[in-house]
């Protein structure tokens, strides 16, 4: 029996007043509503980063067709294979023999044998009780010369333990192996995007000597394998932490989680961590709150009471980025998330009590399909959900934080802002690009 999921436009339960807010999930779960708003990488993009890896997923038909398309789009489908699971595999109970005969099969037809191959199960392998440890084992001995590792496309691990995010994130250094560790190398780890160079981070860390490894600037299996001589392992995007510790009890570099912010107590919490740590002199962060201050003034001065809308595909912290922006007197008023992580709980009670009319929105509740305006709104947006619910192309296109840290990710962030507010972007043809900062053929 048909049941109506809503009642058209009415938004109940769709938003609300950060006031009236729950912690940490707002909104109730139930149906979902996807956005054409695409820029966030997912496990095909981020799984490519592994230079001359071939990902193979397998899974049945109909889920294979996004995947399919997200390689087409970024220009990897040489890198790129899929074996695809029928009725009858689950009725004949040959789900092994399905995975090792395809996987040996794909690999055998390729011009060369890659050096790593990552394989992505799905949910149904997961129902079917099937033995995935077998299935690896039997591959390694086929083809000892290559380097496998298990992934996953499985929307049942969402929502309990490691997310596939988080395991995707993980996987990408569970190829690496023990080397001589140089007490001057550090990895920073977990990004899909580079740390940008300005950033307070790398200049941090570049000026006291370090050799600096991210997946993002290998260009071949061997620059990748070099990561293994890393001392430390710096992760900042939350999803990644949990990779960091992984990767600290497999190889034995001391794992650093230290969180983005747009918070300058934070922010100097955090380095300091770091200076611990590595056992180097501190930063001077002499003059850059004042900085900061000086630079949220001038983008109010040209901003001025624009309403702002902020969603969590910009960065990890879009409560924390609200706050800031709040403080200093900008007209923010919305913003755009699913859950509160617990890191945004003291900018989450901050807001609630100063700026208690702030209102939340969700990005995936059934009812969003009706919140994108077919009228412009006059918002500036940042972050690509953003600009899509609220239709606006005075937009920063950004996500996952671009690579900023730092007191630098408030100034550059304040610079995407002013740019956003003086040059308009074709929003609905930008959002629908996956995967924003890959190679991209439309």
């Amino acid at each position: 029996m048909l049941r109506r999921v809503s009642d058209g436009p009415d938004m109940t339960g769709a938003c609300v007043r950060i006031a009236e807010a729950d912690f940490p999930a707002p909104f109730a779960s139930g149906l979902e509503y996807s956005s054409p708003a695409r820029g966030t990488w997912n496990i095909v993009h981020t799984g490519m980063l592994i230079p001359e890896a071939h990902e193979i997923f397998v899974c049945a038909a109909g889920c294979l067709r996004g995947v399919v398309l997200t390689a087409a789009e970024m220009n990897a489908m040489d890198r790129f294979s899929t074996v695809a699971v029928r009725e009858h595999n689950l009725l004949d109970g040959d789900m092994e023999e399905l995975v090792i005969e395809g996987v040996t099969d794909i690999l055998r037809k390729l011009p060369k044998l890659p050096p790593a191959v990552l394989v992505y199960t799905s949910c149904v392998h997961h129902f079917t009780g099937c033995d995935l440890d077998y299935i690896y084992g039997e591959l390694r001995s086929r083809f000892p010369a290559v380097d496998f590792t298990d992934c996953y496309m499985n929307p049942i691990m969402r929502k309990s333990g490691l997310t596939p995010d988080q395991l995707m994130r993980a996987r990408l250094y569970d190829l690496l192996k023990p080397r001589q560790i140089d007490p001057k190398a550090v990895a920073i780890i977990g990004n899909d995007l580079p740390t940008r160079e300005n950033s307070d981070l790398m200049r941090f860390l570049r000026s006291r000597d370090f050799r600096v490894h991210e997946i993002t600037s290998c260009e071949t299996y061997a620059q990748y394998q070099r990561m293994a001589e890393s001392a430390y392992y710096i992760s900042y995007y939350p999803a990644a932490a949990a990779g960091g510790d992984i990767l600290e009890k497999r190889l034995g570099g001391r794992h650093i989680y230290v969180p983005f912010s747009f918070d300058y107590d934070e922010i100097e919490a955090g380095f300091r961590t770091l200076t611990e740590v590595l056992g180097v002199e501190a930063p001077e962060f002499a003059g850059k709150r004042e900085q900061c201050n000086k630079a949220l003034e001038d983008a109010l001065a040209l901003i001025g009471d624009t309403p702002i809308a902020i969603d969590y595909t910009y960065s990890p912290r879009p409560l924390g980025l609200a706050l800031l922006l709040l403080d200093a007197g900008f007209r923010v008023e919305r913003v755009y998330l699913d859950s509160i992580s617990g890191e945004e709980r003291p900018a989450f009670d901050a807001l609630r009590e100063r700026y208690p009319d702030l209102t939340l929105y969700p990005t995936v509740h059934s009812k969003m399909r009706f919140h994108s305006s077919k009228a412009k709104t006059g918002f500036l947006a940042v972050g690509q959900k953003a600009a899509h619910f609220t239709n606006t192309d005075n937009f920063v296109n950004v996500v996952e934080g671009g690579g900023m840290f730092g007191y630098e990710a408030i100034l550059d962030t304040l610079e995407h802002m002013k740019d956003a507010y003086l040059h308009e972007k074709d929003m609905r043809s930008l959002v629908q690009i996956k995967g924003l900062g890959c190679e991209c053929c439309l």
